[in-house]
């Protein structure tokens, strides 16, 4: 018998980005394994990556239901006098600015210790009090809510308070170990607000759901609850248009999607300067290509290092356009943050970089996630923030098998991390809290 899920999620198209990726692709396939997604999202979010070809991707069948949300992005850009609207990094911090202004500091402050847990709070009370009434006339079998931002989260534990409903909380990122947490100023009053509420997400509904298996056991180990891990996936069939797609024909290691301050490479464009110096071979078929917005550090060790005839900068595409890139590079650069807890970066791209099946060079903690996730399947490479010497060679090791034509993945072991086959998890978990249900 079909049942109905009601999913709680911010991002959602037209918005673009990583963010709306994880549960476009379950809503598109839950159909299939007998759950009849509702999708909850904002009317007005405030989020500037817009990517209109992704509302192609929602069925006409799935019903959407949106409300408006009061958040205070235009006061804070007022506060800082910022002209240009722009995404921000956990609501009000603005995670590349290498220099704190005391505004800036004055806004983190006011993020962290006012806007708990973050700047959506505002929308709780009104999506609890819409959604009540909605639900009493379209009731569900089971909520979803995803986080971050975390006040969604609130809006579905109190919807499971109210109509006594299963509900499983999915988080792709974590809370209080999340890097920008430690540097908005949080009083001790505020952080021990955020940690109460956090552990009433974590230990209340019915099933948590993690990305990776670092995030898995911090939350077990703090809240001695079963968490489980529920990674990203790749559409496969999205893949199957771009079967026939033509290589690109010079030694192309190509990144998709923002590269901000602490994603810098600096090892690469390191690498990349030691070449010159060298008239390496490699020099005459390399190219880098940066797909997205570039933070000014890397542009300016790009120049530093006169390397900007190695490097071909691509503004933002659609989602469609990016999947197509992927599958021409020779290489897809994986680049992770430099950050606390970076072990815990599992990012749907990641996955994406997957199902093109073509190599990855990752730069990151060689033992995080993604690290193991690439060993696991051997699509790639690992390389650690400061291993300088390492990636040069591993870099001279994939141009080698690109001159002699042997640069290929082939391995169909990542079929298992497909959207497809991870609903069918997915579906499986929503069965089994509602059978709990039933039977209690």
């Amino acid at each position: 018998m079909t049942k109905r899920v009601l999913i709680i999620t911010y991002y959602w198209p037209p918005s673009g980005g990583a963010s709306v990726q994880r549960w476009l692709k379950f809503v598109k396939n839950l159909p299939n394994n007998g759950w009849v997604p509702v999708v909850y999202t904002v009317k007005n979010p405030s989020n500037v990556i817009i990517d209109e070809s992704l509302l192609d991707e929602v069925s006409q069948k799935v019903e959407v239901i949106k409300t408006e949300a009061w958040e205070p992005y235009l006061l804070y850009q007022k506060f800082l006098g910022k002209k240009d609207k722009k995404v921000l990094t956990a609501g009000l911090l603005d995670a590349e600015s290498a220099k704190v202004s005391f505004k800036e500091k004055t806004a983190r402050w006011v993020r962290g210790n006012l806007f708990i847990p973050d700047a959506r709070k505002y929308w709780i009370k009104p999506s609890v009090k819409y959604l009540e009434n909605y639900l009493k006339d379209n009731p569900v079998d089971a909520i979803v809510s995803s986080g971050p931002p975390h006040s969604l989260h609130l809006i579905a534990m109190n919807l499971k308070k109210r109509f006594n409903l299963p509900w499983i909380a999915d988080f792709r990122d974590p809370w209080t170990s999340m890097d920008y947490y430690q540097v908005m100023y949080i009083s001790r009053w505020a952080n021990a607000k955020h940690h109460r509420l956090e552990k009433q997400v974590i230990t209340t509904p019915d099933k948590v759901l993690v990305i990776g298996n670092s995030m898995k056991r911090e939350f077990e180990t703090k809240y001695d609850r079963e968490v489980n891990v529920l990674p990203n996936g790749f559409d496969k069939e999205k893949y199957d248009n771009y079967s026939e797609v033509e290589r690109d024909t010079k030694f192309s290691l190509v990144h998709i999607g923002s590269l901000l301050r602490n994603r810098n490479p600096y090892i690469l464009w390191e690498v990349l300067s030691e070449f010159k110096k060298e008239n390496h071979p490699i020099l005459k078929d390399l190219i880098i290509k940066l797909v997205g917005n570039v933070d000014h550090s890397s542009t300016k060790k790009i120049e530093e290092y006169q390397l900007q005839d190695l490097i071909e900068r691509i503004s933002y595409v659609p989602h469609s356009e990016a999947l197509k890139m992927q599958m021409k590079a020779q290489v897809l650069l994986l680049l992770i943050d430099d950050i606390p807890n970076a072990e815990f970066v599992l990012s749907s791209k990641f996955f994406e970089y997957l199902g093109s099946k073509r190599p990855i060079l990752c730069i990151g903690p060689t033992y995080g996630d993604a690290a193991k996730v690439l060993d696991k399947v051997n699509a790639g490479k690992t390389v650690g923030f400061k291993e300088k010497m390492e990636l040069k060679n591993v870099i001279i090791e994939l141009y080698d098998k690109y001159k002699s034509g042997n640069l290929n993945v082939l391995n169909s072991s990542v079929e298992s991390y497909s959207v497809q086959e991870l609903t069918v998890t997915l579906s499986e978990h929503l069965n089994e809290i509602v059978k709990q249900k039933r039977n209690d």
